[in-house]
This record gives structure tokens, C-alpha cells and sequence, in this order.
């Protein structure tokens, strides 16, 4: 290794460092949007070899968001791959370091990517400017799947450079075998689609692109390895299905439409939740919302984070390499129009598997303008680092402040059972009745299982008489009431229901 790869690497474990950070101290390790708390209930459930379980009595009391319950069956929506990867975090109780370790390597692959389409020292800056991107150091410090998608994301990328270096600008050989980088790259793809497979398609549309000139006019060995790594990443991706029949015992139906029935791709009546479906103009107003927020957190420059990124397109005009990496995040953006829900809160987290097209071109950029001469060389290298400080100093630590305690969900919401007082209530049904919102029920989800065999069960209160028959399902455990307030008081002796 050189040493600017050490130099490299050194940038990787800060990111770690950095997203375990934001893990802690800002998201206090626990799930705030609705897919996350899926996320984690599907990992629990996947610790255990399971897929799905039997629905608890009173499903919609012991509520999980986006976790279905159809046939007397428990699963969540979402594909099974990160899931799978997050239950070996909740196996090792170390859940909170899984997407810390894997921003560390989305660091590092970004620095090879930098390194293989234009020199190491652009590579080197791309890493720097995503470990201080606000975009990606929030996404990271989440439960959420982007930073394993974006280590598919930038592994297939790599790869396919690997397997097809003649587009680059300084091909160099590579003890890497061909076969090696095809089995990569088609693995890389195909978890991909079982993780995010409308983020699948996005990335993948460029490269296909690719193939396809390949196909028509490249060797015989080249239409070989475009037809491995095709093959590769559609063997796994039709797991997909596969998983589909697993949990709902159709192969073509959606668990995301057992949830809301509306909740499809594409555009008409019936998709999403405007009158009349989904619509192009909806779209478009999804896309400009996304992007809005997208250009302050994406290197915290506030609405000119795009700056190096006109100078970067000319500087790899001629690059085909760098075209066809730097279109994969205006393709994410093309292909979720289709997607009737747009993604702001954390930045526009739909194309987060793309960020390394915004980072190359916009490093690429930083050189070529620095290279125009003496002078515009230091005036580029004080404005990068007047950039970069204003984002450390001053916006990163507003816009992560005011993430911290996201609705009201905190970890002192937990404090109140984990005192010895109330394990003397223990086993216990719990009913709570939140001030706010559900989030506060959903905080406490985080004391119990999906089997429900902890000492605390949590039900989601749905008036008296619901409520007083949620005894009968659950026997042998107390009734307590919460109310939000942080104080537990003496179980309710249970009454028998009256008919």
C-alpha cells in the first residue's frame, strides 16, 4: 500500500468513528422513521433463522409499522438482505455498529473508485468529502439500509471497471482474476435488488447501457462477462420472489400493498395517495422537495454544494469511465419519479447510493480548476477549505442538533422500566396511551421481543373495552396503564370481560 492509500484508509475508520458518533449521540441507537423499526424487528426475527412468525392475539394493538399480518402470519414488508446482514448485529448485541463499519467502507471503496477512474489524489479528496458530507453521515448513523446499498452500490461499480477496463483513461493491469470481478460484480447487483430493488434498477441502468454496446459490438469476451455478471445478479435477484412466497405464500404478491394497498410504482389511479394516483407533476414536485434539502446536506455548503460539479462534468468530458459512475445518481433520481412518496427528512435518501457520482465529479472538478494555474490553484484550495470548515464548524452541528430527539423519541423514554421498582412488576402487559404520537409507543417496542416473551409487552392502547380484553389473551402477566408520565404505578387487578 501507498501511502496515500494508509492516508485513505485513515479517512475509513473516522468514518466509522464519525457515523457511530452520529449513531449515539444524536439517534440515541434507537429507530425513528417507520422503516427502521421494521428493519429491526425483521433482523430480530432473522436472528433466530425465522422469516415469519405467528400473529400475536390483538395484532393491531401490539402494533410495528410496515410489519404485516396476513394468513396468521407475522412479517415485515421489506426484502429480506439487510434484514439478514442487521440480525448478525442484533445476534452480536451490536446493533449500532452495523452501518458505522459499512460507511467506513463506502469511504474506501469511494477512495478506489476515485483512484481507478482519475488519479489517487481525486480519489483521496472524494473520500474526504463524503466522510464530512452531512448527507451521508446522517444516513450512516441510522438503522436504515443506504450504507449497505451503497457498498453494493459502489462494489459493482468497481467491479465492472475491474471486468471492463478498457474504458478507462489509464487502463492498468490487475492480479484480480476476471472471474473474480464478474462473481463481484453479479453479487453486488443481485443483493442489491433483494435489499432495494427499485435502487437496483437505478444503478444499474447505466452499466446495462453498457452492456448492451458490449453485447453488439464487443468481443466474444466481453459479451461473456457482460452475460455472467446478467446471470449472476438475476439468479439472486429472483430470490426476490422467492422471499415473496415465503412470507405471503404468492410468489407475485407484494407485502408493501398488504400494508396500504396503494403503495405501487408507477403512475395512474390507485398509486399513492392523491386523488387520481400518481402523477408526473407529482413527481417532479417529489424530486425539487428532495433536492431542495439534498444540495444543503450533501457537504453542509448550504444551496452550493453543486459548485465543483459543473467543472468536474467538463473535466471528464472525455472520460468514460467517470460518465458512466457520475450518472448513477441522476438515474436514482429518474427511476424513483415512479415512486409516488418522496424522502427529505434525512436528505434525499432515495438516490444516497449514488452520493459517489456527486463526489468524484465534484473532486474531479477541485483539480481540474486548480490546475488552470498558480493563482486559481491557491484560490481553489482556500475555497475548498472555507467550504469544508463552514460545514464543520457551523452547519453540521446545527443540522445534526436538530436531529437529535427526532419526534420526541429519546432513550429516556426506556428509563422508567428499567428500574428495579418496576421489574417487580414484571411479567406485564403494558397498555400505553401517548401524548404525542405512536413513536412514543414505538420507543418502548425496543424493551420486547417479536415472540413477545419479554418481561414487558407493549400494547398500543384501542379504548376500555379492547384494552380490558388484551387480559384474557395474555395470562399470567399484570395490567399496567402508562400514560406517558414516567411514573409506574401498582398493576390494575384484571377484571373479566363483560358480555
Amino acid at each position: 500500500m501507498r501511502r496515500i492509500d494508509w492516508i485513505a484508509l485513515t479517512l475509513s475508520l473516522a468514518a466509522v468513528i464519525a457515523a457511530y458518533l452520529v449513531a449515539d449521540r444524536v439517534f440515541d441507537r434507537l429507530p425513528h422513521l417507520e422503516d427502521e423499526w421494521a428493519y429491526i424487528w425483521q433482523a430480530q426475527v432473522a436472528a433466530k433463522g425465522q422469516i415469519a412468525i405467528p400473529s400475536p392475539e390483538h395484532e393491531k394493538s401490539i402494533l410495528i409499522p410496515f410489519v404485516v399480518d396476513y394468513n396468521g402470519q407475522r412479517f415485515g414488508k421489506y426484502p429480506p438482505a439487510w434484514p439478514a446482514l442487521l440480525a448478525l448485529g442484533v445476534k452480536f448485541n451490536a446493533r449500532a455498529w452495523a452501518n458505522p463499519l459499512l460507511a467506513g467502507l463506502g469511504v474506501w471503496l469511494t477512495y478506489r473508485l476515485g483512484r481507478k477512474i482519475f488519479t489517487p489524489g481525486i480519489g483521496l479528496l472524494a473520500a474526504f468529502f463524503t466522510l464530512t458530507s452531512p448527507f451521508f453521515l446522517i444516513n450512516s448513523g441510522t438503522l436504515l439500509t443506504h450504507p449497505w446499498s451503497y457498498v453494493l452500490s459502489a462494489a459493482f461499480a468497481l467491479a465492472w471497471l475491474d471486468t471492463f477496463p478498457s474504458i478507462l483513461v489509464n487502463p492498468t493491469g490487475t492480479r484480480i482474476p476476471k472471474w473474480l470481478t464478474i462473481l463481484v460484480a453479479g453479487l453486488s447487483l443481485g443483493l442489491l435488488a433483494l435489499t432495494r430493488p427499485m435502487t437496483a434498477l437505478g444503478v444499474a441502468f447505466p452499466f446495462f447501457i453498457h452492456g448492451v454496446i458490449l453485447l453488439l459490438r464487443g468481443s466474444r469476451v466481453d459479451r461473456l462477462q457482460v452475460a455472467g455478471i446478467g446471470g449472476i445478479s438475476l439468479g439472486i435477484a429472483l430470490l426476490f420472489f422467492v422471499w415473496q412466497y415465503g412470507v405471503t405464500g404468492e410468489v407475485f404478491l407484494n407485502p408493501y400493498t398488504l400494508w396500504w394497498e396503494y403503495d405501487k410504482i408507477g403512475f395512474g389511479p390507485g398509486i399513492g395517495t392523491a386523488e387520481g394516483g400518481h402523477t408526473l407533476r407529482l413527481a417532479w414536485d417529489n424530486f425539487k422537495v428532495s433536492m431542495n434539502s439534498g444540495w444543503k446536506d450533501l457537504f453542509g455548503w448550504r444551496t452550493i454544494s453543486w459548485l465543483f460539479l459543473p467543472f468536474g462534468a467538463w473535466a471528464a468530458h472525455r472520460n468514460r469511465a467517470a460518465w458512466l459512475t457520475g450518472s448513477v445518481f441522476w438515474s436514482l433520481a429518474a427511476f424513483y419519479l415512479l415512486y409516488w412518496v418522496g424522502a427529505w427528512v434525512y436528505g434525499p435518501r432515495y438516490y444516497y447510493e449514488g452520493l459517489y457520482s456527486i463526489t468524484l465529479i465534484s473532486a474531479a472538478g477541485v483539480f481540474w480548476l486548480a490546475s488552470l494555474g498558480r493563482i486559481l490553484k491557491w484560490a481553489t484550495i482556500a475555497l475548498v477549505f472555507f467550504l469544508i470548515a463552514y460545514n464543520l464548524v457551523f452547519y453540521l452541528p446545527e443540522r445534526l442538533g436538530n436531529l437529535a430527539g427526532l419526534f420526541g423519541v429519546r432513550r429516556e423514554l426506556l428509563a422508567p422500566f428499567q428500574t428495579q421498582k418496576a421489574l417487580e412488576f414484571t411479567p406485564a402487559l403494558v397498555i400505553v396511551h401517548p401524548r404525542q404520537g405512536w413513536r412514543e409507543y414505538g420507543t418502548l417496542t425496543e424493551l420486547e421481543d417479536p415472540w413477545l416473551t419479554t418481561p414487558f409487552i407493549f400494547v398500543h392502547t384501542r379504548g376500555k373495552r379492547i384494552d380490558a380484553s388484551l387480559a384474557e389473551h395474555y395470562p399470567g402477566r399484570k395490567i399496567i396503564h402508562y400514560y406517558m408520565d414516567g411514573n409506574l404505578s401498582a398493576p390494575e387487578p384484571v377484571e373479566p370481560v363483560r358480555q
